[in-house]
């Protein structure tokens, strides 16, 4: 006689429903994509550091024409909530305190990648583009590489560009902005 193993898939207010109730504490540093729970790595020193300077660069730089959203929640389908490190959201006089953004809120989405590299441009990416959302950023701390993915469709992004130290790139959303990956990167 042969079993099947049946995984159980949680929806986004499934897993919401599970925090509430205790089931994972604040300090667990969870997503759950395409229904399942996912623990996330540990933030290192040099990862944080990226983040706090995109951050601060991305305040000062969009003043009140945006949210920037550093590492909270962003729902992209009934089944996927990932935690990207940083969200540029459309803005909205309550910040979002009422309402979950939707990726129809989303200008661009950031995330700084160590030893998560690999699972950010071939699991995460996907879902992002399957949610359109219009612009992706992708830190690579090891190289101090910016991947930048424009144009979704489908699953993909149909372009994309490798930015190194002495480039820059402008958001889509805002292309007077300019951030030159010396600022985004730090001292080499």
């Amino acid at each position: 006689m042969h079993t099947e193993v049946i995984k159980k898939r949680f929806t986004v207010d499934e897993y919401h429903r599970m925090g509430e109730r205790g089931i994972f504490g604040p300090e667990d540093r969870l997503e759950l994509i395409d229904g399942e729970i996912l623990e996330m790595s540990p933030i290192g020193q040099r990862h944080a550091g990226r983040v706090a300077r995109a951050n601060s660069l991305f305040v000062r730089a969009f003043g009140e024409r945006a949210v920037v959203n550093p590492q909270n929640p962003l729902q992209l389908s009934d089944w996927t909530e990932p935690q990207p490190d940083i969200v540029i959201l459309k803005p909205r006089p309550d910040f979002y305190e009422h309402l979950r953004p939707t990726p129809g809120d989303v200008l661009l989405v950031m995330e700084v990648s160590d030893a998560t590299l690999r699972y950010d441009l071939k699991i995460k990416l996907a879902y992002f583009a399957a949610a359109s959302i219009p612009e992706v950023w992708i830190q690579d701390l090891n190289e101090d590489v910016l991947h930048v993915f424009r144009e979704p469709q489908g699953r993909k992004y149909s372009a994309s560009r490798q930015l190194n130290r002495g480039s820059a790139v402008s958001p889509l959303a805002f292309p007077e902005v300019q951030f030159s990956m010396d600022d985004l990167f730090g001292q080499a």
